[in-house]
């Protein structure tokens, strides 16, 4: 097997793209889950409407490029308020239920021939990345050490991707030491005893739920301006499934734990898919064909984090008392 190839595809993976776009996302899940006690399965369609956004401003209409970034982050505000006025005082499982059908009917807008002209239907959407690319302050060319280099435009992506990480976490930090992040837990803990106290429930998941879902829409712009395209089959139900699974892996409440869940998620699929793939190709396994590599890597990780959650349920950094929300 080519052991070179293996380990510096899972070493990049720890800091790729993928895993700040899944960072965003959870930390804005975590915001909602892990703080709020919000069970919003709708995170995938935050991410939709901003990448959406600025490529529609920007290649169909021919606007800015900065002005597609404040329609992004706008619509991810409209789409929570729309969002949320007629299902944030619903509870747990029907809350689920209602976010995750609201993210589907996103889907399948942005998918629909009616609209082609408008989002590209099953196409999606390109040509709209130029004025990002164009604030590059690295020159053409390839950057790093050896194996571990990066493209001018891939390094851009990640130095801003990255930056965006470290700039959520620091708010993130900040508003949960505030009372605003304290009524937020207690929120989670029991909201009857929180409206007792006079305090408008209501607002404050409302609040949780619009800055969730702007800092997770920033890993839509995070992924759009990255691959220069979106298409709405990436905005479907597994990339929230993904976000939740990166949230409980680091742990809920915890900072940092969307972070470092992120990138131990994509570092354990890109391991075992190189694993996977180079004991196929050298002729160890036999049993399987490298197509049926993908599918048998997300088996072994699932496989992996089931037994995180029968032994260690609160992940990594996690407290059970921090994901025992109230379901009442």
């Amino acid at each position: 097997m080519d052991w070179i190839t293996i380990i510096s595809t899972t070493v990049k993976a720890a800091i790729g793209v993928e895993t700040v776009l899944y960072a965003l996302a959870a930390i804005g899940i975590n915001i909602h889950f892990g703080y709020t006690g919000l069970l919003n399965f709708g995170q995938a369609a935050f991410m939709g409407v901003a990448g959406y956004g600025l490529a529609v401003t920007v290649a169909v209409m021919g606007l800015p490029f900065w002005l597609g970034i404040i329609v992004g982050l706008a619509a991810a505000v409209v789409l929570a308020i729309v969002l949320g006025i007629p299902t944030l005082r619903l509870r747990a499982d029907y809350l689920a239920i209602v976010t995750i059908a609201a993210a589907e009917i996103v889907r399948l807008i942005f998918r629909s021939v009616a609209f082609k002209d408008i989002f590209g239907g099953s196409d999606g959407q390109r040509g709209f990345s130029d004025g990002f690319y164009a604030l590059n302050p690295f020159p053409e060319g390839t950057y790093g050490i050896g194996w571990f280099s990066f493209n001018h435009r891939l390094l851009w992506v990640l130095l801003v991707g990255w930056i965006l990480v470290g700039i959520s976490c620091g708010i993130v930090y900040l508003l949960m030491k505030s009372p605003w992040g304290r009524v937020l837990k207690a929120i989670r803990e029991d909201e009857d005893a929180v409206r007792s106290l006079g305090k408008n429930v209501f607002s404050y998941k409302m609040q949780s739920l619009i800055l969730g879902g702007v800092i997770g829409c920033l890993g839509g712009f995070v992924y759009g301006l990255a691959f220069a395209s979106v298409q709405p089959d990436i905005f479907g139900t597994e990339t929230t499934f993904f976000a939740y699974t990166i949230v409980i892996l680091g742990g809920a409440a915890r900072v940092f734990g969307p972070v470092v869940g992120s990138m131990i998620f994509w570092v354990l699929l890109v391991l075992v898919n190189g694993l996977l793939s180079g004991a196929v190709e050298s002729g160890i396994i036999t049993f399987m064909s490298p197509v049926q590599v993908g599918p048998v890597r997300f088996i072994l990780v699932g496989l992996g984090l089931i037994l995180l959650l029968v032994y260690r349920p609160q992940g990594i950094f996690g407290d059970k008392r921090e994901i025992a929300i109230d379901a009442r």
